[in-house]
Parts: structure tokens; C-alpha cells; sequence
């Protein structure tokens, strides 16, 4: 890379437009920069890099900075312009930084974005093409062409003496901060990252799978509780070496010791069978005895009761002998008690019979009664014909009257139905009416709003508006406040540092001393040193004011920054407010309160609008079922006249029948109001003559019967033994008293018999010869042995169950040390390399993080490089080398020493002097410059600058130093220095003299000779 141009405008201190010729100071292949402090040395750097990368290094380009000359006037924009030839392309970068511009019309500022402009030279055309204005595109093709990021080029070109010198003196943590920005090794920090995550990672998991695991062995240790094994259960946290061999250790002793409180509790339940078969044996055998002694005395019992019942045995058994020849005359009994039951009831007939008769019937033969009956049988025949004809005539009275109330309800229905048509055409246009003006309203309603947003974003802007101008009232105070402050401190430091310039001569005099060199003559003797005035301004009262003006003038920059941004939205409010205002309308600035009003009324009219256009889908519902309910009534209308025309026929119809059918009834109803009364009476004579007949007959056949049994009951008990019907009567039992004797007889005997039995059961006397069984006592020991028996079949049940869970639960710890075998060699592998990496592993003897081993080769190669140029300005004595050697407990890898050949000692770069660190971190600067360079892809530096260190260095050094550099012209580069030592101004030709005054800074070229003048 080699810088050709450099033109600045309104840029830092630089009011005016300046232009630096790289071309013309190259010539000498070494220039220098100089200038009086904050004249702008520094501002010149920073346009360089301004016009690379689009922004300045360090604290200059922090927020609240501004690039932007305070001495430009406001018409003149802020511009950097760099012509350089870059990978053998000449190109030309334009930018200009984000800056405020007067208004093109009207008052006030308004800020201008950033802009930038990349131009390629042709040589062939001897024309510039321009290639890109996109700030992305420009700062990727730099950096790609550079190969170096902005911190990159700012440590390599623009080469800072005062942070090698500290990196010289740093620790290796600060090294690294500095080589990692510029060899840019956050890949392999990263790679540290990835694999710490990684260790994190697969730490988690391994620590799941022991939590996992430890619950299992948490609940081994609650199945095995009561075992030995459970006083002593696994005892450890998740991640720790070997959980898992001490869990499936444990889960195999407590197994073992489940198997065999088994086998105990076998052994415990078969002793407990034993026992209870025996126990309830003994309770079986008292039972026995228990029951054959009870059955003995009970048979006792038994047969003194059978004795005591022997005379009532007899009775029961004389009384059936009785009953059984009873039964023989019981037949003639039966049939004369049913002869004189049915001549009873037949008496009881015939007076109910004959007192419905009229009196000259109720005596009268049963003959005469049959022939009455015939006679009035012969007239209801003759009744037949006129009960149809006039179950017919009421039937056509009936629908005569259905036909006279369906014509009335039709005649009603008529005149609804006419009364309501009649009003149809003024209800269909009053319905028709409101849907009209629900549309309307809906039509209105949707103007209204397209009207009412635009008037409400408007009358927000309007308040806007207001709300700044009121802060621009306040902005434009306290602007005018900063900017009377910034004047007057401004001037306060001028005056300051005036007085300060015009007694430096006696400052200077105040630090002489006898025998040292005086800085402006150089002379050991001082005979007459300038006298401090009254009026002298020191530096600090300097400083001070310089102070207070920069504060001053950083405060009206804020309140510049704050009265242009007000103005710019005050105008972009007003704006709004204009642009939103209605077609026609002249006035484009309303009040709030107008357009409030207007709002307020316009959102009532949408309000209003809205509500009626609410009721177009009810008033067209409404409309609908009028017109369906008008098409029913009309329907309904047309089906009952004709209706009413077919009942008019048929009631024509009904009459003429009637009519044919009133002469049939005139004769059947005889002297009665109907045929059907007449038939009644004579169905109602007719039953009372039948049933009359029937029981006189009836009364005369009982007597028949009650003379013919009394006579053969009177037989019948002669021929038993009986003295008397009534004896034979007495004498007779049911079929109940009967089975009651044989039950009782039968009763006794089977007592008698079951009693015998009893006693002659084998074994009963020899029982109750024995003393009284104890049942209640061997059930009691029983009892007790079942209970013994079932805790022993719960106890091994209890032990089987706990062997079973402890399988199981062993059976899943195994498979889950199976499953975390893999994720804990992953571990095992991931934290090998983790700790590798970070430098915490015991394999890592030197404690080297991965970013640092790369760094330390980088570091290597640098010490490499700047020791052939140390050698040189040391005159041989100074050599640095790279040191991977752990300086006590911290971590090695990028420690740098420097080795002197003349003790053939190596020491900390720390123990340098003064004049020593300098041209060692120059020597440093420069390797590095050559080692980035490499690193960039060989990209060629034509162009470096070297900042101040060189008032440190004795005639002799600076000799040797600017050999150095005057050495670099061999590769065809040039050198800038930037330095304030007056010696170096005569011994560089060509320089470039920054000035300043205050009207701002400007630059002045001197090309000089070739080469270093002596």
C-alpha cells in the first residue's frame, strides 16, 4: 500500500481545505512530521484512517464526538480524500461523516447522512471509473484489498510507540488482548468456548444419568429397608468417580440379602403350617366330643318329654278313629247342605224378582210370565229400522254443525286476511324507506372515516408541533446560554495560554539546574535564567482554562446537536401537519383546539352514521318477512274462498237427507222423545219378565232337591254306627283337622323313634361318660396358629415383593450404567480436550490456553523479526526472544525477554531504559508491521508512521535508529515520523509542519533532499 494524496476539508482542526503530497514526501524515503501540540499532527493519521474505514481509532471516534472542524464555516462540508495504489490498483476513497447543513430553504440545520465514493485510476484511459457509493461494499473491498481490519492497520502502518512500550512492560494477559486484535485468533478462542460449552454439556448429562442413578439407589435403599444393607446406603453426588460401580455393588449385596430373608421367611412359614394342622386338629376332635356330649343330653330330655305326652297321644288317636267313619256319611251331609243352600237362595231370588213386577204379575205362573215376554220380544224387532235412521239423522246434524263452524272460522280468515292486505303497500314502502337510509348511512359512515383518520394523525402532528415549538423556545435559550459560556471560556484560555507563551522563557528557567543541559541551547551552565513575572500563568492554570473550554464547548455542541434535532422535527411537524390538511383548504396551520373541534364533530357524525348503518341487516330481515308474510296471507286467502265454495254444496246436500229421514223417526218414536228411548223401555220390560220366569222355576226345583237329601242322610247314618245325623255331623273333621291329628300322632312316633336312634348312635354313652369337652379353647389355639400362619405367608409374601423390586430396580440401575457408559467416555474425551485447551489440565505442563499457543508462534515470529533491527540499533547488544517459560502460578505461553549480549544475561524487557524501550519498541512495532503484513497475504506496506519517543534516545542511538529506518528505503518505502525533537528537524529533510492559529490548523510541505542530512 502506498499513499499518493491526502486532501482534507473541515475536518478536525483543518477549517480550510488541505492537501498533503505522500508522492513528494516519499521521495526522500524518510519525512517528518511536526507541529506545536494540538495543532493537528494527529488529525492528519486520523483522516488516513477515516478515508480506509470509515472512522477514527481509539476514544476519538467515541458517541457525542463530532469530526466535524468547529472553525469551517457552516456552508463548507466536512471531506477526506485519499488517492493510494493498494494490490497494484490505484484508487481514490471520498467520504464525508453524518454532519448538519444549513436548510436549502427556510432557517435552521438539517443533518446530511454519511457518503462515500470509490474511484478506480485506468491507466490505459487515464480516466477514474467509480466503482461503489455503498459504505458496506467500500469498507469490504478495502479491507479485502488491505487484508487488515481498522486496529490492524493502526498498530502496523500507523505505528504507535507508547502501546509497544507498554506492551513490552505488560503481563502476557495484556500481550494477548493486543495480539489477539491484531492476528484476530478468536477462531481458536472459540474453539476453547465450543469445547467448554461441550464439557458443560456433557457434564449436564453425565450429572442427569447420576442423578438418575442415585434416585434408583435411593429407591433400592427404601425396598431394602429392614435389611443390614439398608444402615449403610450409597452415599454420593452426581459426577463423582465411581457412583456408578459403588451403586451396583450395593444393589448386589442388598439382593443377596433379600434372597435369604426369603428363604427365612419359607422356612418361618412352613414351621407356622406345621402348627396350625395340628392345632386345628385338636380344635376338630373338641368339637366332636363337645357335640356327641350334647346330643346325649338333649336325648334325655327328649324322652322324659315323649312320656309326659302319652294321654294325649290316645285322645288324637280315639278322635281319628271317629273322623275316618264319619267320612263314609259326609257325602249325604255335603248334599243336604247344599239343597238347603240352594232352595235358600232360590226363596231370596224370586221375592227380589217379583217385586220389580207391577202387582198384577207378582203372583203369576212362570207360563204367563214366557208369553208376556214373546209379545214385547215381537215389538222391539219392529224398532230396528227407525234406531238406525236416527243414529244417521244425529250423525248429519253433526257434520251440519261442523260445516256452520268451519264457515264462520273461514269468514273470519277472510276478513283478517282483507283487512291486512289493505295496508300492505304502505307498510312494504315504509320497510323499503328504512332499508334506503341504513345504506345511506353506511355509505356516509365509510366517507366520514376515510375523512376522520387524516384529520386525527393531523391533529397529532398539530400537537407535535406545538409541544416543540415550546422546546425549541427552551433549546434556543439555553444553545445562545452554551454558546456566551463557550465564547467567554474560549476566549479565557486564549488569553491564558497567551500570557503562559509570552513567560515560557522563565518556566523554563525554573527547572534548570547546574550541570544539566538546558533544552532550548542545550548548555550546562545557566549565568542569567529568565525571572517569573507577577502576571505569569503556569501550565496547570493552562490546563484548567483548557479545561473548562473544552466542557464549555462539548455543552454548546449538545445544545447545537439538541436545537438542530428540535428544528428538524418541529419542521417535519409542521410538515405533517401541512400535508395532511384536506384539498381546498388554505389555512395549513390550524390551531389544536380547531382541529379538536373539528374532530370531535366529524367522530360524532361517524358515531351517528355508524349506528344507523348498524340497522341495514334488521331493516332488510325486516322487509323479507313482511313480503313472505304478505305471499301466506294471500295464499291462505285464496284457499278459504274456495273452500267456502265447496261447503255450500254439501251443505245443500246434509239438508235433503235430514229431510228424507224425519217420517222413518216420526213413527219409531211413537209416544217417546226418541226411538232409542222407546227401545230401551221395552228392552228394560223384557229383562224384568225373563229373569221373574226364571226364579219361580228355580224356587220350585229347590224344594225337589232339599226333600230327596234329607232322606238319604238319615240312611247314611244309621248305616255308620251314628244314633243321629247330628252325631254323624259332629264326629266329622276336615281334611285340616285330620292332617293335624296324623301330624301330631306321626310327630310322637318319629320323637319316640329319633330318641331311640340318639341314644343308640355309637360312641354318645361312651362320650358322656368322658369329662366336658373345651371347644372354645382349642378354637382360641387355633385361631392363634392361623394368625402365626398368615403373618408368616405376609412375611414371605413382603420378602418375595422386596426381592422382586430390588431385581428390578438393580435390572434398570444396570441399564442406566450401560446407557451413561457412552456419555461418560464423551465426557471423559470432550473434558480432555477442554482442559487442553484452557490450559487447566495436568497434560498441559505449561498452562497454555489454545489462543495463546497460536499467539506465542505469532509472537515468536515477531521477537524474530524485530531482533535483526534491535541488533542494529543497539549496535548488537540487544537480541528478543519469545519465552514460554511460567512466571510463577500464572499460565505461560507469551512472555517476552530481551538478552544482552554484553552480560550474556536475559532480562525482563521491564528492566529497559527509557531510550532502550524506545528503539526496542520500535524494532518490536516494526517486526510486527513485517509479521501482519505475512499474516494480510503479503500485501506490501510502502507507507508507515511512527509516533514520538525519540527525545529519549542519546545522538549516538538516534543515529543508529534513523539508520534503521532510513534502511527501510531498500524495499522503496517511505517513513513518516511524528515527533516534536527539534534535532530531528535538521537531521529530516523533508517534513510535513502542521501550524495553527485561531482561525484553525493548516499544513505546510517541505520536500527536501534525499536521504538524512547530518
Amino acid at each position: 500500500m502506498r499513499l499518493h494524496r491526502l486532501e482534507i476539508t473541515a475536518f478536525g482542526p483543518f477549517a480550510t481545505p488541505q492537501t498533503v503530497d505522500f508522492d513528494a514526501l516519499s521521495t526522500a524515503g524518510l519525512f517528518l512530521l511536526h507541529g506545536p501540540t494540538g495543532a493537528g499532527k494527529t488529525s492528519v493519521l486520523d483522516a488516513v484512517c477515516f478515508a480506509l474505514y470509515g472512522s477514527v481509532p481509539g476514544a476519538r471516534q467515541a458517541p457525542g464526538t463530532t469530526l466535524r472542524s468547529d472553525h469551517a464555516p457552516a456552508g463548507t462540508p466536512t471531506e477526506v480524500r485519499l488517492d493510494l495504489t493498494v494490490a497494484g490498483r490505484r484508487l481514490e476513497i471520498t467520504r464525508r461523516p453524518a454532519q448538519p447543513r444549513p436548510k436549502k430553504r427556510g432557517d435552521g440545520f438539517t443533518t446530511e447522512k454519511a457518503q462515500s465514493t470509490l474511484r478506480e485510476y485506468d491507466p490505459a484511459t487515464r480516466t477514474w471509473t467509480g466503482l461503489s457509493r455503498s459504505h458496506q461494499e467500500i469498507g469490504e473491498e478495502i479491507t479485502q484489498l488491505l487484508g487488515m481490519s481498522r486496529d490492524q492497520f493502526c498498530q502496523v502502518v500507523l505505528l504507535p510507540q507508547g502501546d509497544f512500550a507498554r506492551f513490552l512492560r505488560s503481563d502476557a494477559e495484556e500481550r494477548g488482548k493486543l495480539l489477539g486484535r491484531l492476528f484476530d485468533t478468536r477462531r481458536f478462542a472459540a474453539v476453547e468456548e465450543r469445547l467448554a460449552e461441550l464439557r458443560r454439556v456433557a457434564a449436564h448429562r453425565v450429572e442427569e444419568g447420576d442423578a438418575r442413578l442415585l434416585a434408583l439407589a435411593h429407591r433400592m435403599a427404601q425396598a431394602a429397608e429392614g435389611l443390614p444393607a439398608a444402615r449403610t446406603p450409597v452415599d454420593g453426588r452426581p459426577g463423582e468417580p465411581g457412583l456408578a460401580d459403588a451403586v451396583l455393588g450395593w444393589g448386589a449385596v442388598a439382593r443377596t440379602e433379600a434372597r435369604e430373608a426369603v428363604d427365612i421367611a419359607a422356612v418361618r412359614l412352613a414351621a407356622a403350617e406345621r402348627a396350625e394342622a395340628r392345632a386345628r386338629a385338636a380344635a376338630g376332635h373338641a368339637r366332636d366330643l363337645a357335640a356327641r356330649q350334647a346330643r346325649h343330653a338333649e336325648a334325655l330330655r327328649r324322652r322324659e318329654a315323649l312320656t309326659a305326652r302319652i294321654p294325649d297321644r290316645d285322645r288324637d288317636r280315639h278322635a281319628l278313629d271317629l273322623a275316618l267313619k264319619a267320612d263314609r256319611v259326609a257325602p249325604a251331609l255335603a248334599l243336604r247342605h247344599e239343597a238347603e243352600r240352594e232352595h235358600a237362595a232360590a226363596l231370596a231370588a224370586r221375592g227380589s224378582a217379583r217385586s220389580l213386577l207391577p202387582p198384577d204379575l207378582a203372583d203369576a205362573p212362570a207360563e204367563q210370565l214366557s208369553a208376556l215376554e214373546n209379545r214385547l220380544r215381537e215389538e222391539l224387532g219392529g224398532l230396528a229400522a227407525a234406531r238406525r235412521a236416527e243414529s244417521r239423522a244425529a250423525a248429519l246434524a253433526e257434520e251440519r254443525a261442523l260445516l256452520e263452524r268451519e264457515a264462520r272460522a273461514d269468514e273470519e280468515a277472510l276478513q283478517e286476511a282483507a283487512d291486512w292486505l289493505a295496508d300492505w303497500e304502505p307498510r312494504r314502502a315504509g320497510l323499503q324507506r328504512r332499508v334506503d337510509t341504513a345504506q345511506d348511512a353506511a355509505a356516509r359512515a365509510e366517507q366520514l372515516a376515510g375523512r376522520l383518520e387524516p384529520l386525527r394523525l393531523r391533529l397529532a402532528a398539530a400537537r407535535r408541533r406545538d409541544t416543540l415549538a415550546r422546546t425549541l423556545a427552551r433549546a434556543e435559550e439555553r444553545h445562545a446560554t452554551a454558546r456566551e459560556h463557550r465564547n467567554a471560556a474560549h476566549e479565557t484560555w486564549l488569553d491564558l495560554k497567551s500570557r503562559r507563551l509570552r513567560g515560557i522563557a522563565a518556566e523554563l528557567a525554573a527547572t534548570l539546574t547546574d550541570g544539566d543541559p538546558c533544552q532550548v541551547c542545550g548548555s550546562t551552565s545557566h549565568p542569567a535564567p529568565t525571572p517569573t513575572t507577577a502576571d505569569h500563568v503556569d501550565r496547570a492554570a493552562e490546563e484548567a482554562a483548557y479545561a473548562r473550554y473544552t466542557e464549555a464547548e462539548e455543552a454548546g455542541r449538545a445544545a447545537e446537536h439538541e436545537l438542530v434535532a428540535t428544528r428538524e422535527a418541529l419542521a417535519a411537524a409542521r410538515e405533517e401537519v401541512r400535508s395532511l390538511a384536506p384539498p381546498g383548504q388554505t389555512h395549513d396551520q390550524p390551531t389544536v383546539d380547531e382541529l379538536a373541534a373539528e374532530a370531535a364533530e366529524l367522530t360524532a357524525r361517524h358515531a351517528e352514521a355508524q349506528a344507523l348503518a348498524a340497522r341495514t341487516h334488521a331493516a332488510r330481515e325486516a322487509l323479507a318477512r313482511a313480503e313472505r308474510e304478505h305471499e301466506d296471507r294471500a295464499a291462505a286467502r285464496r284457499e278459504a274462498e274456495r273452500r267456502v265454495a265447496a261447503r255450500t254444496s254439501h251443505r245443500e246436500a246434509l239438508d235433503r237427507q235430514r229431510a228424507a229421514l224425519a217420517e222413518e223417526l216420526a213413527r219409531g218414536r211413537g209416544a217417546f222423545a226418541t226411538v232409542a228411548e222407546h227401545a230401551d223401555r221395552l228392552e228394560r220390560r223384557i229383562a224384568l219378565l225373563v229373569d221373574a220366569a226364571g226364579a219361580v222355576r228355580a224356587e220350585e226345583s229347590a224344594v225337589d232337591r232339599l226333600k230327596k237329601a234329607d232322606a238319604q242322610l238319615a240312611d247314611a247314618a244309621y248305616a255308620c254306627g251314628f244314633a243321629t245325623p247330628a252325631e254323624a255331623a259332629a264326629a266329622l273333621l276336615d281334611e285340616h283337622g285330620r292332617r293335624t291329628l296324623r301330624h301330631r300322632l306321626d310327630a310322637w312316633q318319629a320323637e319316640a323313634a329319633a330318641v331311640a336312634d340318639r341314644l343308640a348312635e355309637p360312641g354318645v354313652e361312651e362320650a358322656a361318660a368322658l369329662p366336658p369337652a373345651d371347644p372354645a379353647g382349642a378354637e382360641a389355639a387355633h385361631a392363634a396358629a392361623e394368625r402365626t400362619l398368615r403373618a408368616a405367608a405376609a412375611g414371605l409374601a413382603a420378602a418375595r415383593e422386596r426381592a422382586a423390586g430390588l431385581t428390578g430396580l438393580a435390572r434398570q440401575a444396570e441399564t442406566e450404567v450401560r446407557r451413561l457408559g457412552p456419555l461418560r467416555a464423551a465426557h471423559d474425551r470432550v473434558a480432555r480436550l477442554a482442559g487442553l485447551t484452557a490450559g487447566t489440565s495436568a497434560e498441559n505442563e505449561r498452562r497454555m490456553r489454545l489462543e495463546s499457543y497460536v499467539l506465542a508462534a505469532r509472537l515468536e515470529q515477531v521477537a524474530a523479526a524485530a531482533s535483526a533491527r534491535l541488533q542494529r540499533m543497539s549496535s548488537g547488544r540487544y537480541t528478543l526472544v519469545h519465552s514460554d517459560a511460567r512466571a510463577g502460578a500464572r499460565r505461560s505461553g507469551l512472555g517476552l525477554h530481551v538478552v544482552d549480549a554484553w552480560t550474556g544475561h536475559t532480562r525482563d524487557t521491564a528492566t529497559l531504559s527509557g531510550g532502550e524501550t524506545f528503539f526496542a519498541s520500535l524494532a518490536l512495532a516494526l517486526g510486527l508491521a513485517d509479521v501482519v503484513t505475512d499474516e494480510a497475504g503479503g500485501v506490501r506496506l510502502d507507507t508507515l508512521f511512527i509516533d514520538e519517543g525519540f527525545g529519549s534516545l542519546d545522538d549516538q542511538t538516534l543515529d543508529e535508529v534513523l539508520d534503521v529506518l532510513d534502511s527501510l528505503r531498500e524495499r522503496d518505502r517511505s517513513v513518516g515520523i511524528v515527533s516534536h525533537v527539534a534535532d530531528l528537524r535538521r537531521r529530516i529533510p523533508a517534513q510535513l509542519e502542521v501550524t495553527k492559529d485561531r482561525r484553525g490548523s493548516a499544513v505546510r510541505l517541505r520536500p527536501g533532499g534525499d536521504g538524512l542530512s547530518g
